[in-house]
């Protein structure tokens, strides 16, 4: 064990966005995020090599500008919100990749399926913002199959196309400030 002291860093929700994206009728592709989120990276180092980092976001704060979506996507079709009312994130690993990126490997939790992860980080930078807070920005991207986490509700077009992919893209836009001490 590392005598090494842990840095915390607390998500900013107001400069933080969790996004995914999703193929309808294959044609087109349809965006959503959470509203209500929570994060926290704990790290020895300052570039936050081998960081930890835990995520959960509220199933009930989906929005996807369609309420009778919204409502289809929070039922037992697709992330069941009433019996698993959040989707976690617990990372394994965090390795630089090359100069600003790294490998993001955890464990995701939906609807209480949990599968091992691999996702693209991209390291802003950090910055003293002009309240004298210390900040770090990271851009998080992946694609994860629905159908993995119980999500597998289908429909076809009288085309025979899906009306849902199975494959949702992720895209996170993530600013952590230093928590002092």
């Amino acid at each position: 064990m590392s005598t090494a002291t842990l840095t915390k860093w607390a998500i900013d929700t107001a400069h933080s966005e969790i996004n995914f994206k999703v193929k309808h009728l294959v044609i087109s592709t349809v965006t959503g995020k959470f509203n209500k989120f929570d994060a926290v990276l704990e790290s020895e180092n300052d570039d936050f090599e081998d960081a930890h980092i835990r995520f959960e976001a509220d199933i009930d704060s989906i929005d996807t500008n369609n309420e009778d979506r919204d409502n289809h996507l929070k039922s037992d079709d697709f992330f069941n919100a009433e019996e698993h009312p959040k989707l976690t994130f617990e990372s394994r690993s965090f390795k630089k990749s090359g100069k600003n990126e790294y490998k993001l490997i955890g464990d995701l939790t939906i609807r209480g399926n949990r599968k091992t992860v691999e996702l693209d980080a991209n390291y802003g930078g950090t910055v003293q913002d002009p309240y004298g807070q210390t900040k770090a920005g990271f851009e998080v991207s992946g694609k994860i199959n629905r159908k993995e986490f119980g999500l597998k509700w289908d429909a076809v077009t009288e085309a025979g196309n899906l009306v849902v992919s199975d494959e949702v893209k992720l895209v996170l836009s993530v600013q952590f400030v230093k928590e002092e001490e």
